[in-house]
């Protein structure tokens, strides 16, 4: 695996900006690249379901991973989300990623309708061995279910050395987040998705990091690391102040997609924040209270300049 660097902290989303006529807005992604790079995150994660995936071409999606990786010029990790149900889809699009220069390869558990564990584990291994030099994350979100079992979990371990991280979205977590830490004896990194939410609860059980937006990745960052390192009021006075943009933005995904890039309007990177349709189109209070929250966000990145 070639000089692949263990990753530990915040991994944050690259959502797609688009022009008015929804095409890819090429310059608002290279910017949004740079934001990370400044804020000094070891690697970003495009195009995901906080990039849009879904409303992607394949095309686009390759389209999106090439921008990313010629602009982050090595200064950043790129980790290239190549999501398909079909395995040989999802196999060309780690592939042609991979040709682009990716660092990292992301693929999500097929979870459209219920499987039996033996076909996900064909699924994934087949996958795990189509690009055996590559480092992987399988994300698993599977709000029918259940996640994958620790024991499938530490099988794929063994036989996949390119299996390096696995990020899970899910409540009441830490339980199963500490027997994967236990049963991989370290082996795959543990993320956080689901904005960040649990970040508190579960940076003390081991986790490597966590996978938030971006408009929030450089104050999570922060938290991350002093939470790790023990300065625990710090971490949770932090915590507190952007925890209602976070709950507020996940309690629909398409309305995550609009308070997210009217935080990084906000925050002077974006100058829109169209989403593909369909996308959500907030009532007028709900516009407003946007607007309060990610003032309150951009008034604590001022503040951590002087008080954290």
């Amino acid at each position: 695996m070639k000089n692949h660097i263990p990753l530990s902290g915040v991994v944050p989303i690259i959502p797609t900006p688009f022009l008015a006529d929804e095409t890819i807005d090429e310059p608002a992604l290279c910017r949004l690249i740079d934001f990370a790079v400044d804020a000094g995150l070891q690697a970003v994660c495009l195009p995901a379901y906080a990039s849009e995936f879904y409303k992607l071409s394949d095309e686009e999606k390759l389209k999106v991973v090439s921008i990313a990786v010629q602009q982050s010029a090595g200064r950043i990790q790129i980790m290239a989300q190549s999501n398909s149900p079909s395995l040989k889809i999802a196999i060309q699009l780690a592939q042609a990623n991979i040709a682009a220069g990716a660092d990292i390869i992301s693929l999500a558990v097929p979870r459209i309708f219920s499987l039996p564990e033996a076909s996900i584990k064909k699924y994934l291994s087949q996958f795990f061995a189509a690009i055996p030099a590559t480092p992987v994350l399988i994300q698993d979100f599977n709000p029918g279910g259940a996640s994958l079992s620790v024991a499938l979990i530490n099988e794929l371990r063994k036989e996949h050395p390119n299996f390096k991280y696995l990020k899970l979205e899910e409540p009441l977590c830490a339980v199963k987040f500490e027997e994967i830490i236990a049963a991989t004896e370290g082996a795959v990194g543990v993320f956080e998705g689901w904005g960040g939410l649990y970040t508190m609860e579960l940076i003390p059980i081991g986790i490597s990091g966590i996978m938030p937006g971006l408009g929030v990745s450089d104050i999570l960052q922060k938290i991350f690391t002093l939470r790790k390192n023990g300065e625990t009021n710090k971490a949770f006075e932090l915590f507190e102040r952007v925890m209602p943009q976070i709950f507020f933005s996940l309690q629909n995904m398409e309305l995550f997609h609009y308070a997210e890039k009217e935080l990084l309007m906000a925050r002077g990177i974006l100058d829109n924040s169209i989403a593909r349709q369909a996308a959500y189109t907030p009532e007028a209070s709900s516009v407003q209270y946007i607007q309060e929250l990610n003032q309150r966000v951009v008034q604590l990145v001022a503040d951590m300049k002087t008080r954290y």
